[in-house]
């Protein structure tokens, strides 16, 4: 079992938490004192939740008109 101490336990919490709430990346580093954004995601991306429906939703609001939008069916629902 690997050593852990409390800053460890604490910077994972404190990852863990910007991360699950849409906290930018780049914000994230800089808040644990990383030098550069991919030591963030190399070490804590795999807390990002899984955003592919909310990114298909987003871009359906941005790309297809208001009118067919309220009319058509979700076509990224399962």
């Amino acid at each position: 079992m690997p050593e852990i101490h409390f800053h460890d336990m604490r910077h994972t919490a404190a990852a863990s938490i910007m991360l699950n709430h849409g906290i930018p990346i780049i914000v994230v580093a800089r808040r644990l004192g990383h030098a550069r954004p991919s030591i963030t995601l190399d070490v804590y991306g795999h807390l990002i939740p899984n955003m592919d429906e909310a990114a298909a939703q987003k871009i359906d609001e941005l790309v297809i008109p208001i009118e067919i939008h309220q009319t058509a069916p979700n076509l990224h629902q399962k």
